[in-house]
């Protein structure tokens, strides 16, 4: 569900409109031939519809075979391997933000399926109590496509917790999983990200593959970006820029609001 709060995929997490030097600028030309001071991330689709079409018709029902998964999430764009860390700084209005992920070696079994941890953890700049903590579950297919099966959210104030709402698993109250990273993103390829119905109705669409980003962690090229959007939130619009063997590096609001936010230090697992 798109709001404020913040994890990984960073639908939740608003950050201050202009943070210097995040997207490549001045550094030569990108893979398209075009020069990448004009940023190659913001250029992409910021005047696009809001809406993003899956179609499927609204008829969502896909087939979850636990024989079709596989224990290791090795996808180029979303390496979810165990130990893997990565650090995030940005802002939800004017208020700094960062944003620690990790990979645990706790598993779950959903539908079937023996899902990977990944744990969420948003603190104000300079604090070290939370205030929000989710723990999000993936799997991959054999071809390759990252699922996501859900996630257990808490939002913390004064140290208590003071919602979870946002919470879902599959199979449980007719929600579904989705697919949060394809196995080979094509240019115009849209789909579902989640399928809790009126709570978590994520959609995605590839609209790069040759991107080049550089954020505080450093230079990225072949960067594949998705515009996100979700029917719960129709004016709410993200772009998100993923790295080759890194994962999301970068995320800007492109309607609805505006903010960003970058990697700063990525440990991979093994």
């Amino acid at each position: 569900m798109m709001s404020s709060r913040a994890r990984i995929r960073c639908r939740r997490l608003t950050a201050l409109a202009a943070l210097a030097g995040l997207i490549t600028a001045g550094c030569g030309t990108s893979q398209d031939g075009s020069s990448s001071k004009d940023s190659d991330v913001t250029r992409s689709t910021s005047s696009a519809p809001a809406v993003i079409d899956p179609g499927d018709g609204g008829r969502y029902q896909p087939t979850i075979d636990p024989a079709n998964f596989v224990d290791v999430i090795d996808n180029l764009y979303m390496p979810w391997k165990t130990g893997s860390r990565w650090l995030y700084e940005g802002a939800e209005g004017n208020e700094k933000q960062r944003v620690e992920v990790a990979v645990k070696p706790e598993r779950k079994t959903i539908m079937g399926v023996n899902t990977v941890t990944v744990q969420d953890e948003v603190f104000h700049a300079g604090s070290r109590d939370p205030i929000e903590i989710t723990t999000d579950w993936y799997a991959q297919d054999k071809a390759g496509n990252v699922w996501y099966f859900g996630e257990d959210t808490k939002e913390y104030e004064n140290g208590k917790v003071s919602s979870t709402k946002g919470t879902w698993t599959a199979g449980v109250k007719g929600a579904l999983p989705g697919i949060i990273m394809l196995a080979s993103p094509q240019v115009g390829k849209a789909y579902r990200q989640e399928y809790a119905p009126g709570e978590a109705e994520d959609m995605a669409q590839v609209v790069r593959t040759d991107a080049s980003v550089t954020v505080k962690a450093g230079r990225y090229d072949k960067v594949v970006v998705t515009k996100e959007w979700t029917p719960l939130e129709p004016k709410v619009v993200e772009e998100k820029s993923y790295a080759p063997t890194v994962g999301f590096v970068f995320k800007r609001q492109a309607a609805g609001g505006t903010g960003q936010l970058e990697l700063v230090t990525f440990t991979p697992g093994g």
